[in-house]
């Protein structure tokens, strides 16, 4: 396998710098190396009544020379206090969300913070955040908080029967072994709505001890692998985009596949992820291969 590289979209804002806080200190538990991609885009300028369409109007060299010592002094800040971990940075041209998802395309995480310069109060992420989660071909982690000091909160995994779900599986064990954390595995299941508008309801205690074991089985193979991961679980009975951003609560991070059960092989991302993305209350990743990698392997 290729070096392990993340790389961090950074635009300068709060959450972006927590964004890289969190890929350096996972780069230093993980042997990874940091790469820093600012993309720089610049507004067309027009008489705000205007009706004629204006062309776009690149920065003058100082305003390109303010991003760059922005950047610069990124870069800087991270080979201080983190002097382990190598750290690189590339300032490009072009709308942030396509230059992080082609960047991501030789990298084996993609970090960006919940949002950016442009943020709305009450979305926890913002446009560019929601569009490389969906679209980018490694895992994405969008950054949601910056504890201090040692956190001893679980990493959540939402795990179902899909193949997604064994991906995921695989990134929040691998998050748990290098934090020194446990892993909460939550498994979700919806009973039928109406018993007078479709098949009997089945007996909940059955139904429930059913997806308990197959819970169990689905962990067994990564308790094997990761023995000195504390694991717990819990099978709850409601919907995943609901039990999941509850248990997010109490996590350090909460980590889904990219798509989940019936999810169709067209649509990137599950409506259970993007709820996540929406509502967590701790940092979320979004599992996926890497290309040419297949499977998660137990």
């Amino acid at each position: 396998m290729h070096a392990l590289k993340t790389v961090v979209g950074y635009d300068g804002s709060d959450e972006s710098r927590a964004a890289l806080h969190w890929a350096l200190d996972d780069a230093r538990r993980t042997g990874a190396a940091v790469e820093l991609v600012h993309a720089c885009t610049w507004p067309a300028l027009m008489p705000a009544a205007s009706m004629i369409p204006a062309t776009s109007v690149w920065p003058d060299g100082e305003a390109l020379e303010a991003l760059r010592e922005l950047l610069d002094a990124a870069v800087a800040g991270a080979r201080a206090t983190h002097p382990e971990v190598p750290v690189t940075q590339a300032f490009i041209r072009g709308p942030a969300a396509l230059v992080l998802v082609e960047r991501a395309a030789h990298a084996t995480q993609l970090v960006v913070g919940g949002r950016g310069h442009s943020a709305v109060a009450g979305i926890l992420i913002g446009s560019v955040s929601s569009a490389v989660a969906t679209h980018a071909p490694c895992p994405v982690v969008v950054v949601r908080d910056r504890p201090d000091g040692e956190d001893h909160r679980p990493v959540v995994v939402g795990l179902d029967e899909s193949s997604c779900a064994e991906v995921a599986a695989g990134f929040a064990f691998d998050q748990a072994a290098a934090r020194g954390a446990a892993v909460h595995a939550v498994r979700a299941w919806m009973p039928p709505p109406d018993p007078w508008i479709g098949p009997p309801v089945p007996d909940r205690e059955e139904v429930s001890a059913a997806e308990r074991r197959a819970l169990t089985d689905q962990l067994a193979g990564w308790r094997d692998k990761f023995p000195a991961v504390a694991v717990t679980a819990d099978v709850v009975v409601g919907h995943p985009a609901r039990v999941l951003t509850d248990a997010s609560r109490d996590a350090q991070l909460i980590v889904v596949g990219s798509r989940g059960r019936g999810g169709f092989r067209s649509l990137l991302l599950g409506s259970v992820s993007r709820h996540l993305l929406q509502h967590s209350r701790c940092t979320v990743a979004v599992a996926r291969d890497l290309p040419g990698q297949g499977r998660a392997e137990r």
